[in-house]
């Protein structure tokens, strides 16, 4: 693994993450409705800054938190937005943190009220999460952090040889079991 303090590019974290969205409009109001994500910036142009192409663009920014943003594209000279077909609806998705369970549960409860379908809370061992999907068929996971300094230590130190063993073997490593005994024994089923 790389050892970032020698390494010559320096991040300082997520400037933003960019999706594509049916309609601008929706999705803000969307995102603040749901999730509390105020509206802070707009980019509209006909031309594409990086490229030249002309491709008129809205591109709307969401305040997701902790200097975290979110945003998104609305092309409408584009075909209609997709989804990868070869890649399951659960793989692809936007997570952010909530600050613990009570948060997660009432985060559930507010979501559900607004009519939509919430899927958990699933129990990760060192999380909890619960999932749902924006009006632009994106899916959302709201999580909770519930591990421990030392369980938090073991995954950073397995990882590599979980790595490893799966690039090899392409099967799941063993090494963090103990993850889904927590889960077991929190729903009763050890």
């Amino acid at each position: 693994m790389s050892d970032q303090a020698a390494h010559p590019v320096k991040l300082g974290g997520v400037h933003h993450v960019a999706y594509r969205c049916k309609d601008a409009a929706e999705t803000v109001e969307w995102y603040g409705r749901v999730l509390g994500m105020d509206y802070t910036t707009a980019f509209a142009e006909d031309h594409v800054p990086s490229t030249g192409a002309y491709d008129p663009y809205m591109h709307v920014f969401l305040d997701a938190g902790g200097g975290n943003v979110l945003a998104f594209f609305e092309l409408p000279n584009q075909q209609d937005m997709g989804r990868d077909e070869n890649t399951p609806a659960w793989v692809q998705h936007l997570a952010f943190k909530v600050a613990d369970e009570e948060a997660l549960r009432a985060a559930k409860a507010h979501v559900e009220a607004q009519g939509i379908e919430v899927l958990g809370p699933t129990h990760h061992g060192i999380f909890k999460s619960i999932y749902f999907f924006d009006p632009n068929g994106h899916r959302v996971e709201l999580a909770a952090d519930i591990g421990t300094d030392a369980q938090y230590a073991e995954l950073k130190r397995v990882a590599p040889l979980m790595l490893e063993e799966w690039s090899a073997t392409k099967k799941a490593p063993r090494h963090a079991d103990w993850l889904h005994e927590l889960a077991r024994k929190e729903h009763g089923n050890a």
